[in-house]
Parts: structure tokens; sequence; C-alpha cells
């Protein structure tokens, strides 16, 4: 599947918004049988336009109520370097998004922590520590607004909704 037609659009934007919905129910809303919307769903899984399917849980739900959003500049950009940075990415459970970025920051990490003991620990005792990273900037969230796409209750309710 190379060019995503109208009926692919829809799909995965409905299942971007629940990604529970079965075929029945994507057909019922798209306007397609169940079946063409399993083939569909299928093609999008192979094409790797649908990563796959997950609950989001709410950091608080797993004790980890404070949200860090980090800019990280790398010592040099040498394949050693980057590659010592990258390990920690994947081996540090704390740091639950991460994005190589244009500007001033190489990277930027958004970390999920217990506490600010808890942010003070990874920043320190991890980050800083490195050998790869010459500089950290660090910023607490104090309310999620938006994620992944949909609005949190908090900007609803500021909003009168």
């Amino acid at each position: 599947m190379t060019t995503l037609d109208d009926f692919d659009l829809q799909i995965l934007s409905l299942l971007q918004g629940n990604g529970r919905l079965t075929n029945q129910e994507l057909g019922a809303l798209v306007g397609l049988s169940a079946s063409q919307c399993s083939r569909r769903r299928l093609a999008l899984e192979q094409a790797q336009h649908i990563l796959g399917y997950h609950a989001r849980l709410a950091p608080e739900a797993l004790g980890m109520t404070m949200l860090g959003l980090i800019e990280v500049r790398l010592l040099n950009h040498t394949r050693e370097c980057v590659e010592r940075f990258l390990q920690v990415l994947v081996e540090v459970d704390a740091i639950i998004d991460a994005y190589q970025t244009t500007g001033d920051a190489d990277y930027l990490l958004k970390v999920a922590v217990a506490d600010l003991a808890g942010l003070s620990r990874l920043i320190s005792d991890i980050l800083a520590r490195h050998g790869s990273v010459a500089h950290l900037k660090t910023a607490v969230v104090l309310n999620r607004l938006k994620e992944n796409g949909s609005p949190m209750p908090a900007i609803l309710s500021l909003c009168g909704r």
C-alpha cells in the first residue's frame, strides 16, 4: 500500500482515537464492510502506518506523578558518543519519549518520575554523569494539556467543556 485514500485516512484517524474499534464498528463509521476494513487495517499494519495497539496509561497510575522535559546536548557527534547515549535511552525506563532535534539541543526527552527527588536523581546520577552528555536543560511539566492528539481533562475544563 503506497497511497492512502480517504477510507485509509478515516480508518487511521478513528483508530488513533480508539484503537479498540472492531472491524465491524470501523466499517459502520467509514461506510465499508467489516471484511473490507479488516483487509485495509491489515494492509495499514503491514505498511507500518499502524505501529501497534496499546493502552495509554496516566503516569500517575504507575506512581510517576512528575513529568519533565529535558534538552540534551552531546559532547560530540562521533558514532561512539551517539551510540552510548542511545543506549541510555533504551535502558532508562523513566525516559518515556525521546526525539532527536534541530537547534541548540540534540535530543528532547520526556521523562516520568515519582517526584522531584526522582527527577534530580535522573538528571544528576544518570544523565549528567554520562560521558557523552555536555549540557542539560530541564523543565518541569506543570499541566498536561494535550497528548497524542487528544485534549486532556485539564484543558477541556479551562475551555468550559
